[in-house]
């Protein structure tokens, strides 16, 4: 995996991290220039659907050259001004910068309550909430497909090279460890029947969405994630063709778990609420 990415087909024009720390208003830094990663997309979907527009920032020199795949500067400039080194972060003004999902969903409904992405119903609230951070929060379906990717290049990945110690880096990040790689395939596939059998229900209560009536974060987050298993076609998802091979499902316990009921949203999602083709 090489540290320069191509700069081709970028839409959004990107601050430096120095740059955006002297700018106001919403700012959101994003990371890879041209990967769907999914806490970024589904960032980038709830503000969409806000109608929030935002200064973009990358974590990399704006020339190319991105830091998130190495283990260089950059990190240090975003622990600096953010207190940690992942990405998305959502930054309005000088308040302090949102780092979790949880965070940057509440900032979104703050700055601008309608179209309402959390829902007024405490059970359907509290119901959304907790799958959201089944797909979102720390051993979920994104946490535990990052440690079966982990798993998977640290054994192709040679000693001394800038992928081995990317990879080495994520490890660390992601409390890896072989056991928790090989529970992964079956926690994720646990969270995917959980939202299918959701879905499900919703659908035959005569609802399009997967909590209430109407839109939800739930269904920005699911569209986005699914991306790690099956990602839509290149002309509506983009991404270097580095990274393709990441974005796959290579376990059959959560390829059977994958139900077309699951994409099909996913797709009337993005086709209804969110912009086509990914915009990077």
């Amino acid at each position: 995996m090489a540290a320069q990415i191509e700069f081709t087909d970028i839409k959004n024009e990107y601050l430096t991290i120095a740059e955006a720390r002297e700018a106001d208003g919403l700012r959101i830094v994003l990371g890879a220039y041209t990967v769907p990663g999914p806490w970024r997309e589904a960032c980038k979907g709830v503000f969409h659907v806000k109608g929030l527009s935002y200064k973009a920032v990358c974590t990399g020199d704006g020339e190319g050259n991105d830091m998130s795949f190495g283990l260089g500067g950059s990190f240090s400039e975003l622990r600096a001004w953010t207190g940690q080194e992942s990405a998305p972060v959502v930054v309005w003004n000088d308040e302090r910068p949102r780092y979790t999902w949880v965070d940057q969903l509440n900032l979104a409904e703050r700055l601008q309550p309608e179209p309402a992405l959390i829902p007024t119903n405490i059970n359907e609230r509290v119901r959304m909430f907790g799958l959201i951070n089944e797909l979102a929060g720390e051993n979920g379906f994104g946490w535990c497909r990052r440690l079966a990717i982990v798993d998977q290049m640290l054994g192709v990945a040679e000693p001394g090279t800038d992928d081995h110690a990317w990879f080495s880096h994520l490890a660390n990040k992601y409390l890896y460890s072989k056991e928790a790689a090989a529970a992964a395939p079956a926690r994720m596939a646990e969270v995917i029947t959980t939202l299918d059998e959701q879905l499900a229900a919703q659908q035959a209560a005569g609802s399009k969405y997967m909590i209430g009536d109407s839109l939800s974060a739930l269904d920005i987050y699911w569209s986005t994630f699914i991306v790690l298993l099956s990602p839509m076609d290149q002309a509506r998802c983009p991404m270097a063709s580095a990274f393709e091979a990441f974005y796959c499902n290579p376990h059959p316990e959560t390829q059977a778990a994958l139900t077309e009921r699951l994409i099909d949203h996913r797709d009337f999602i993005y086709s209804e609420h969110l912009e086509l083709p990914i915009s990077f």
